[in-house]
Formats: C-alpha cells, sequence, structure tokens
C-alpha cells in the first residue's frame, strides 16, 4: 500500500512538471523547427541525467562501478523500446499540431492512452478492476470537457495526434515490462539518447535551426529538458514501479488539467464552467481509479 503511495505521487508530480511545461514549449516552437528542438532539449536531458545517476550510484552497495552498471543488455534493449515509441509520441503530437490541430483538441486525443493502455494490458492478460473501465469513462469524458468542449470534426492532424496516443500508450507498456529489472534513471537517460539521436537524425535532412534561434529559448529549452524530459520522466518510471499500467496511466491524464491550471495561474486565462466541471471529472476518475474493490466472501 504504501509503495502505491509513493508511485502514485511520484506520477502525480511527473504531471504537474509536464502541465508547467507547456508555456515553455510554446515559447521554444516560436524560434526553432520541431525535431530541433526535440533533440536539443533531450540531448540537455541526457547530460543532466548523468551526474544524478552517479550521485544515486554512491548509495549502491552492491560492489558495481558506475561504468559498469550500465553494461545490462536488458537495460539497453529496455531503453531502444522504450525510446523509439517516446521518440515517435512527441513527434506525431508536433506534427499535429502543425498541421490543424488545436491545443484543446491535441491534449484530448493525447490523453486517449488511458483507452489504449488498458486494451494493451488485455492481450498481457491484465485484467483491469471493476474500477478501471469507470475511472476510463469519466476521464475521457472530464477531458472532453476540459479541452474541446463542442469540437466534432476530425482531420489529418487529429488521425496524427491519436498516432501519437497510441505509441504513448505503447510506451508506457514497455515501461512496465521492464522496470522491475532496470535501473530507472539509467532506462530514462538512454531513452532520451534515442529521442535526441533520432530526432537529431532528421532535423539534419529537414530543417534548418539557427543558433539565434537555441539563444532565443534558453530558457525553455533548459526547462522542458531538464524538468520536463529529465526529472518528469524519471518519475513516471520510477513511480510506474509501484503500480499498474491502468492506473498510471489515468494519473498521467492529469498533465491535461495541470496545464490548464497554469494556463490560469501564469498567463491569467479564465476557466470556463466545462473546463472546471472537466478537472473535477477527471480528478475523480484518478481517485475512483486507486480504489479496489474486493469480493465478498461467502457465508
Amino acid at each position: 500500500m504504501k509503495k502505491s503511495i509513493s508511485g502514485s505521487i511520484m506520477l502525480l508530480l511527473a504531471t504537474i512538471i509536464w502541465g508547467s511545461a507547456f508555456v515553455s514549449q510554446s515559447v521554444a516552437m516560436e524560434h526553432l523547427p520541431p525535431f530541433s528542438f526535440q533533440a536539443i532539449r533531450c540531448a540537455v536531458a541526457v547530460i543532466g541525467l548523468i551526474p544524478v545517476i552517479a550521485i544515486f550510484d554512491r548509495f549502491q552497495n552492491d560492489g558495481k562501478t558506475f561504468f559498469s552498471r550500465w553494461a545490462d543488455k536488458r537495460l539497453w534493449l529496455a531503453g531502444l523500446l522504450c525510446g523509439i515509441p517516446l521518440f515517435l509520441a512527441c513527434n506525431l503530437q508536433q506534427l499535429g499540431l502543425a498541421e490543424d490541430t488545436d491545443p484543446g483538441k491535441s491534449g484530448f486525443l493525447t490523453a486517449m492512452y488511458i483507452v489504449i493502455v488498458p486494451i494493451i494490458g488485455l492481450f498481457r492478460k491484465k485484467k483491469p478492476t471493476i474500477m478501471i473501465p469507470i475511472s476510463v469513462v469519466l476521464a475521457v469524458v472530464g477531458l472532453y470537457f476540459l479541452s474541446c468542449m463542442g469540437v466534432t470534426s476530425i482531420s489529418a492532424g487529429d488521425i496524427l495526434t491519436l498516432c501519437c496516443a497510441l505509441m504513448f500508450a505503447i510506451q508506457i507498456t514497455f515501461v512496465d515490462i521492464f522496470v522491475q529489472n532496470v535501473d530507472a534513471l539509467r532506462l530514462n537517460a538512454l531513452q532520451a539518447l534515442v529521442c535526441t539521436v533520432l530526432s537529431a537524425a532528421i532535423a539534419v535532412f529537414t530543417e534548418e535551426p539557427t543558433w539565434d534561434g537555441v539563444a532565443g529559448c534558453v530558457l525553455p529549452i533548459a526547462h522542458t529538458g531538464l524538468l520536463s524530459m529529465g526529472a518528469g520522466y524519471a518519475l513516471q518510471i520510477l513511480g510506474q514501479k509501484h503500480l499498474e499500467p491502468n492506473i498510471s496511466s489515468l494519473i498521467m491524464s492529469l498533465e491535461s488539467v495541470f496545464a490548464v491550471l497554469f494556463g490560469w495561474l501564469i498567463l491569467g486565462d479564465l476557466l470556463s464552467f466545462w473546463e472546471t466541471i472537466g478537472c473535477v471529472l477527471v480528478f475523480i476518475a484518478v481517485i475512483l481509479s486507486q480504489i479496489e474493490l474486493k469480493p465478498k466472501k461467502s457465508a
């Protein structure tokens, strides 16, 4: 029970970090093309994680050195399998926004991984508890009220964003598969490295970033690199170590809620009636997902 609470707190902190990064991402995209921005911020995350990993290694008493702990084939496999869908998810979302999907609808469609994760779980023979379907329905309704109330049309950008949700669901699933057997911080560093390499490879052939563009968004890059990619995804992996992926995905859907709340606090955006209802429904969904109903014992 204590471990599940600590896992929930870690994921909650991750969603707060991701929600606060929305403004920084918007500012950065005014200065840098999407793949270039992704490559730079992920590289910053890798650089920032290395000294943190070295510090945490000092508290380990297993006789291994900093370098020998990297010599784990499962760790590199996990980093690759988690990094590829994470790279695809982040960039598909950005491409969807570049097409014609507005940010509110993008947030709603991206969060549809809360529906996809339980479906993937069925193929892994992980039957959800009775509260999970109820929580998913509540969360979907809440996210609709919160993000795209009144929107009924589907565009090409929306399809790309739904593919992004599928990739996030796959990344969450792979984290669940590997997290018990590999170092969480190293896993995050490796998946960020995969995102860096793949994003940079595409940026070299398709984009023309400038040093002026980088200089114009140093703080947003540091924020989204060190906090969102570095700390946020590390907390995701550590949190998932103690929780089922269905519950993890529901908690992570709070990112949309915190993005709206930070917009209210920082930018002065007013919450409408339906946005407020949406926030409340998503919070209720997350709380319900934590409840485990046990069958009654027969007399």
